[in-house]
């Protein structure tokens, strides 16, 4: 069976140790800083989604620290009601234009790859970019579709079982 790359589901735990494994890893004489910023209450995924947006999330890293060597890197992962968003962004060289408008370089499918995870979670991606300005990507996806369904019994939420009336009296049956 296969093995969920986020275990525990905690998103921001994994896409920090990676990042900060990747930084560290980075060839340059000073390690770049890496920072991750939670907004919102953190709420499990549904663990397919979540494995397709941490994958996401490390691709953006590795072309960060890789490609555009960057000094700076953030992520942030905003839990909102509605949706869910993942922005990663950098100081970097910036992504240069035939690769944003063509499907990448031959042999490099960082940029496709991370539209096609986007569209596969059911989200909305988008790049900015500016040559020796930095990149940052944004993915957002319907909360609906992102969040995993509680499975506590209705009772657990405050609601009555259909047995219960106001009075706390049997419910008389024909």
């Amino acid at each position: 069976m296969r093995m969920s790359t986020v275990a525990k589901n905690d998103l921001a735990v994994a896409i920090r140790k990676v990042g900060e494994e990747m930084a560290s890893g980075a060839s340059k004489q000073t390690a770049p800083n890496f920072n991750v910023v939670v907004e919102g209450v953190s709420r499990n995924l549904h663990p397919i989604l979540r494995d397709e947006i941490y994958r996401l999330a490390v691709e953006a890293l590795r072309n960060a620290f890789r490609h555009a060597a960057a000094q700076n890197a953030e992520v942030e992962i905003r839990y909102d009601e509605k949706y869910f968003r993942l922005r990663v962004r950098d100081d970097g060289k910036g992504i240069p234009s035939d690769v944003l408008s063509g499907d990448g370089r031959e042999g490099h499918y960082g940029v496709p790859g991370m539209r096609e995870r986007a569209k596969l979670v059911g989200g909305k991606f988008a790049i900015w970019t500016e040559l020796d300005g930095g990149t940052e990507i944004e993915l957002n996806i319907p909360g609906a579709k992102v969040y995993e369904k509680s499975t506590r019994p209705f009772w657990q939420f405050g609601k009555r079982s259909a047995t219960e009336t106001d009075e706390k009296e049997p419910i008389e049956r024909e």
